[in-house]
């Protein structure tokens, strides 16, 4: 068992993979006991990643506010409490509403090269709005 201390310290989500304010609190990271990434990530009003996805796939543990899930056949409500599972090599994206906040826990399983995530382009106004 490895017992790991609070304190990682929070980050602006990058840019161009977020668009809008979103912080991601790293949680577990690959390393040389797991292939897991786990990170606590909010997402302001508004706020999303780009496009992306996840050789491993993904899954997203709502825990607050209310959110949207985006793949290129449409978008859906993410609300607290929802586990949403992207199958490997899906085209996605996520984040907040418009006007609510909204957090997720976000898991994925690094590949053989170490690679957790692929990103693409930022999603649109349209896209975003469905």
């Amino acid at each position: 068992m490895k017992f790991t201390k609070s304190g990682g310290k929070t980050f602006a989500a990058p840019e161009p993979q977020f668009t809008g304010v979103a912080y991601i609190d790293p949680v577990l990271s690959p390393n040389e006991h797991t292939a897991l990434r786990c990170a606590h990530v909010r997402f302001a009003p508004g706020a999303r990643t780009a496009w992306h996805h996840h050789p491993k796939g993904q899954a997203l543990y709502v825990t607050e506010g209310i959110g949207l899930v985006g793949t290129r056949g449409g978008v859906q409500e993410i609300r607290p409490g929802d586990v949403v599972f992207i199958e490997p090599g899906e085209e996605h994206w996520h984040g907040a509403t418009a006007d609510r906040f909204m957090a997720h826990i976000a898991l994925q399983e690094a590949d053989e090269n170490g690679e957790v995530v692929t990103w693409l382009e930022r999603v649109t106004d349209d896209e975003y709005n469905g």
